[in-house]
């Protein structure tokens, strides 16, 4: 089973990093459109300028024109600049070049005159002055070439008659009449020309035949040269073809195609871009939709087609409200998010307070674990010391007591001899002549058995003196203030004993200590507590505790 997970797994893996190239070029050159179509939505106010600036200069020209002719020639040019530019202007024009046409009585000129204008009042959805101008023109007595505009212009004109009804009453007589034109169109047209292919095409669409629609108008497109106005038109043709092959993803391809070229060329009645955001918006992709829509409206405006208005209004407000109704679900999305990701930031404050509270209670907890660590280590030392303190001096009070008991033995039997003998008069020679030498001894018994427990006390004592009043040891004998002082390193604080030990009276105890803590560098209470702590204890048992007999 993980053998058979592992293997699926990695074919996944495989697939996507694998894939084949013409669906990653095909991804890329759409990234490519998409971002070309964009810089041209951005810098269209440039193009518009550029295109004035042409027209401008048509203006002045036809202005200074020596001829009548040559008026006609420059002002026709500019009809052909603003027939998808600005409509009513390039109308205009066209009346003016009637006016000079009548005055030539050119019936060519004026019968071009008649067809241009027809053309613009069915772009301005001027449908029955359009109709009317149609059925003004003497077809019979027109040139070929003439023909064929008539033909083309009347198929725009019915096409735009079937976006403007939208109703499926009239649409079919409409595309009889194409049918009709169309077929007119390719008896006049040379066989096998790039206008007879293309209503050939127009014909295999109409007959559902798109695979030789989509043939014809990709080899239409790529004879063309880019940033034309043919070259937008065979892309939005091709467009067209792919979308009724049902191939959407190319279709979006040559509109962007389309609408990029129409933008550069500053062409106004931009029908590329409104059918890319038809497109968008069928396939659910509002934002861009909405991009599109809302800036064919604003060409839309700029032309001042009645037709085109009309066109995007009936549009324009289904992608606005889905749009709208985006934007309103993005607020309330980011309206919860802000109250979910608020009730996040106070959770989170609040596991922050408690975590740094309860951080703070185990820091209290491990200074107060390592000050009562510390002071048992303190007692444990202290009790280490007290034990050997007690250990050295229980040694030597043991021998003391046994030397004791055995002179106080043999005082018993010699006076118990001498009462048996009757040596009465002898017996003061039993009394202790010594008395001064066992209190020396006692004395220098204690020294030896302190010093060796404390070997640096006196060092450590001194330290805490002036040094004019320090003392030096005698023959390695403390002297009876140093005494005092370590009875109280031993942990005798109370006068009373220290006097009976030392055996003379309390009050020396209290000027000796006067003594020395006027001598000191910090006297005062605080130096007793300092002399309970002096001295570096020594665990060295090379030298006996026991004194030996005297």
């Amino acid at each position: 089973m993980t053998i058979r997970r592992t293997i699926g797994m990695f074919s996944v893996i495989l697939l996507l990093v694998c894939r084949p190239l013409p669906l990653r070029a095909a991804e890329t050159d759409m990234r490519h459109l998409q971002r070309a179509l964009h810089e041209a939505i951005a810098r269209a106010g440039e193009y518009t300028a550029a295109k004035e600036r042409q027209i401008d200069s048509l203006r002045l020209l036809a202005a200074g024109a020596p001829t009548l002719e040559e008026r006609y020639a420059l002002q026709s040019q500019i009809v052909d600049n603003y027939d998808s530019f600005i409509c009513d202007s390039a109308e205009h024009y066209v009346l003016e070049n009637v006016r000079i046409a009548r005055s030539l009585g050119n019936a060519d000129y004026l019968t071009d005159c008649r067809l241009r204008l027809a053309f613009l009042h069915s772009l301005s959805g001027l449908f029955l002055q359009a109709d009317s101008l149609f059925r003004s023109i003497d077809y019979p007595r027109l040139r070929t070439d003439q023909k064929c505009q008539y033909h083309w212009n009347r198929i725009r004109y019915y096409e735009n008659l079937i976006h403007y009804s939208n109703d499926e009453r009239f649409t079919a007589g409409y595309e009889r009449q194409i049918d009709r034109c169309r077929d007119s169109l390719l008896s006049l047209l040379p066989e096998g020309s790039k206008e007879w292919l293309t209503e050939r095409a127009f014909l295999a669409q109409r007959a559902g035949d798109s695979a030789m629609a989509v043939r014809i108008f990709g080899d239409i497109f790529r004879d063309q040269q880019p940033d034309t106005h043919a070259y937008a038109m065979a892309a939005m043709c091709l467009a067209k073809a792919y979308r009724q092959a049902g191939d959407t993803v190319r279709q979006e391809r040559y509109l962007m195609e389309a609408a990029t070229t129409d933008i550069r060329l500053a062409v106004k009645e931009n029908e590329a871009l409104l059918a890319l955001a038809m497109r968008l918006f069928e396939a659910g992709d509002i934002d861009r939709a909405y991009s599109y829509i809302s800036f064919a409206l604003s060409d839309a405006n700029f032309y001042n087609s009645r037709f085109k208005n009309t066109m995007i209004a009936r549009l324009y407000p289904i992608i606005e409200s889905c749009y709208l109704d985006k934007l309103a679900t993005q607020r309330r999305n980011l309206r919860l998010f802000g109250i979910v990701s608020s009730l996040l930031a106070l959770g989170c404050a609040i596991a922050l307070f408690f975590y740094f509270r309860q951080t703070r209670i185990v820091s209290q907890a491990r200074s107060r674990l390592k000050r009562l660590t510390e002071e048992l280590l303190h007692l444990n030392k202290s009790l280490d010391e007290a034990n050997v303190v007690k250990e050295r001096y229980l040694g030597y009070f043991m021998n003391q007591c046994a030397i004791y008991v055995n002179k106080l033995d043999r005082l018993r039997r010699d006076v118990s001899l001498k009462i048996r003998n009757r040596q009465y008069d002898r017996m003061q020679e039993l009394a202790p002549a010594r008395g001064r030498e066992e209190e020396e001894e006692l004395c220098a018994n204690f020294d030896q058995a302190f010093l060796e427990l404390y070997p640096d006390f006196v060092e450590k004592f001194n330290m805490l003196l002036v040094p004019q009043s320090r003392y030096a040891l005698e023959e390695g004998h403390l002297n009876t203030e140093l005494r005092i002082f370590a009875l109280i390193r031993l942990g005798i604080s109370d006068v009373t004993q220290i006097a009976n030990f030392l055996h003379c009276s309390p009050q020396t105890i209290y000027n000796y200590k006067s003594k020395i803590k006027k001598a000191a560098i910090e006297g005062g209470e605080k130096f007793e507590q300092t002399v309970r702590t002096l001295g570096k204890l020594s665990f060295n048992p090379s030298h006996s505790d026991l004194p030996n007999e005297m």
